[in-house]
């Protein structure tokens, strides 16, 4: 290694590695692909010709890009043009061989995206949203003039996809008002007639939630793949819209054993078996089904987390894998590593340890790194809470904590209830006491974490981003003498503003989450907004927040700051001009950076940013 590069912190070179996504291929042209690299310093699409092997930046825009299809046939390349990360625009097209970029649906205003489907006979539905329209779907087939309405409601909805011979479309919708279980809906796009329906919330005491996975890649056929919570957790099944026959799928390994935690699927190519992807407990593995005798096997993995696969024609699966010590690269069950980022491979981290804690509401599942070298503790340590709020932490390779481990702070990320991958009435008690909730099982993880000698009770940093930085907000508050500084990023700190400026999709997520709007059930917005509790909170805070940003608004943000300004709480914000986080690698490295300095400014020890 050079000396200009052993002198880069290990840190800095995960950050600046050079990273890819999976790659997702043309149906009708498998060897030309498309997939999101940060090679360049900031995350954009590629264009892959996998018979050449030739590869082509398609869009080139200083925050970035990272939404785009390619078209059944391969020719084409669509990719989401909004305004510096704010997420409101429309779709372009450009030629997969290159070329200019043309707006690929006349006619259709910009908006927030609610999906998108291509046909192989060149029909194409766009999904938007708005605050003034709520959801709105498109038809526009080629040579068309104009794109023409065939679905509105004021509920949030979106493209689920299109059959094989794009006759027929299926709508995810929450026309019910439950944003947190889905419904379906099948129309015939020749006449916009409904022919089948799948709706397992309204009238229901406990709703389940279904969701569309794709029709079967055959010409004429009729089955939809559809994940379902009846059994209390979500899992596949197959719909035939046509003739509404329900096929369930016995997903049990070779031992006969039914397959805990969530379980998701997708077409194989030619629909005669199915790929399966199973979560447990942080962790994720592969399997394919066989319709025709119910056969499960499993495909070879490692152990650690399979973020995204897909089946290949040729029968081979495609999948993106790491681990919480290893990077990620793309490979095959066929024993290769398909897709790697050109440049070295950034450096490896900790392995990570699971720890279940007695909570509330049940055993609460972390995810314990300790750093390396320095002894069984008390150490300082970094309570990391994840995003979503229905999303989960897992054995996966991350630069951020991997930086925290490097400047010797053990880091606990927690599975708190709400979170997925534990089963739907883990996730669906996020709706009991919104915030209040997740936090009292991060205080038994920390209660843990301080009594198992792990952590120093002096030097805990609530930190998190998005939802994680509203937890780290409201922590602040309701658990003042559990924490000795906090740091937020593109948080909700004010609830009630938050709502009034977000976009359509939040809204629908938190009347959920709420059981209405501000103005019908104020006093639960109240007693889960941060803003509530500012004036308790007692330690150093950090804000980091996108200027356009479509989630968090900066407004609310800034009213939270006044108050910790009026109150004389020590505190400092760093406002960056993008949306919900940075696509720019330099611009990630500088927000680590400055909150690195922020902690140890107020903390010491733990190294040096």
């Amino acid at each position: 290694m050079s000396e200009e590069k052993s002198a880069v912190p290990a840190w800095e070179q995960r950050f600046r590695a050079a990273r890819v996504s999976l790659p997702d291929w043309a149906e009708d042209a498998p060897d030309r692909a498309l997939y999101v690299s940060n090679a360049t310093g900031t995350y954009e699409v590629y264009a892959w010709d996998r018979a050449t092997g030739t590869h082509r930046q398609v869009t080139d825009r200083p925050n970035g890009t990272t939404d785009a299809e390619l078209a059944p046939d391969g020719e084409s390349v669509w990719w989401f043009d909004d305004h510096d990360g704010d997420e409101f625009g429309v779709w372009r097209r450009q030629s997969f061989a290159g070329g200019p970029d043309e707006e690929a649906v006349p006619g259709l205003a910009a908006s927030y995206s609610a999906g998108l489907a291509l046909g192989r006979d060149g029909t194409v539905v766009v999904g938007r949203s708005t605050d003034e329209d709520g959801t709105t779907l498109h038809l526009w087939r080629p040579g068309a003039a104009a794109a023409v309405e065939i679905y509105r409601h004021e509920e949030y909805g979106g493209v689920g996809d299109l059959s094989h011979d794009s006759a027929l479309l299926a709508i995810d919708h929450t026309e019910h008002g439950d944003a947190m279980h889905s419904a379906i809906r099948v129309v015939r796009l020749a006449d916009g007639a409904t022919v089948a329906e799948l709706d397992e919330v309204t009238g229901r005491d406990e709703p389940r939630g279904v969701a569309c996975l794709g029709f079967a890649p055959v010409e004429g056929d009729t089955r939809l793949l559809v994940a379902h919570q009846r059994t209390g957790r979500w899992e596949p099944m197959i719909w035939d819209v046509a003739t509404g026959a329900e096929t369930a799928l016995p997903l049990r390994d070779e031992q006969g054993r039914e397959l805990p935690g969530d379980v998701s699927a997708q077409w194989r190519p030619g629909a005669a078996e199915l790929l399966v992807e199973h979560e447990y407990e942080a962790r994720s593995e592969l399997f394919s089904y066989a319709l025709a005798d119910g056969r499960l096997t499993r495909l070879e993995t490692p152990r650690g987390t399979v973020g995204g696969a897909t089946a290949r024609p040729d029968g081979t699966v495609e999948y993106l894998w790491s681990s919480a010590a290893e990077p990620s690269a793309v490979r095959s069950t066929a024993g290769a590593v398909v897709l790697r980022a050109p440049g070295a491979v950034p450096p490896g981290s900790v392995p990570v340890e699971d720890v279940w804690v007695d909570g509330p509401g049940g055993r609460v599942h972390a995810l314990v790194q300790r750093p390396a070298g320095a002894g069984d503790g008390p150490h300082p340590t970094v309570f990391e809470i994840h995003g979503g709020p229905t999303h989960h932490d897992s054995d996966s390779f991350a630069a951020g904590p991997a930086a925290w481990l490097d400047h010797g702070f053990a880091v606990v990320r927690v599975n708190y209830r709400g979170s997925t991958g534990y089963g739907q009435a883990w996730t669906d008690a996020l709706r009991e006491r919104v915030g209040l909730i997740e936090l009292e099982d991060i205080a038994a993880v920390r209660e843990w974490a301080v009594a198992s000698g792990l952590a120093d009770p002096q030097r805990l940093v609530l930190t998190g981003g998005s939802w994680g930085g509203y937890l780290t907000l409201l922590g602040l508050g309701v658990q003042p003498d559990a924490w000795a500084l906090g740091v937020a990023a593109v948080p909700v700190a004010d609830y009630h503003t938050a709502y009034a400026d977000e976009m359509e999709a939040l809204k629908s997520l938190d009347r959920t989450l709420f059981g209405g709007t501000p103005e019908e059930v104020p006093e639960r917005f109240t007693a889960s907004s941060p803003l509530t509790y500012v004036d308790r909170v007692r330690v150093p805070v950090y804000i980091s927040a996108g200027v356009n940003d479509p989630r968090c608004p900066i407004r609310q943000i800034e009213n939270y700051v006044e108050r910790l300004e009026r109150l004389g709480t020590p505190h400092e914000v760093y406002r960056y001009d993008a949306g919900h986080g940075s696509l720019v690698v330099e611009e990630r490295i500088k927000q680590l950076r400055l909150e690195m300095d922020f902690v140890r400014r107020h903390l010491g020890g733990g190294g040096t940013a």
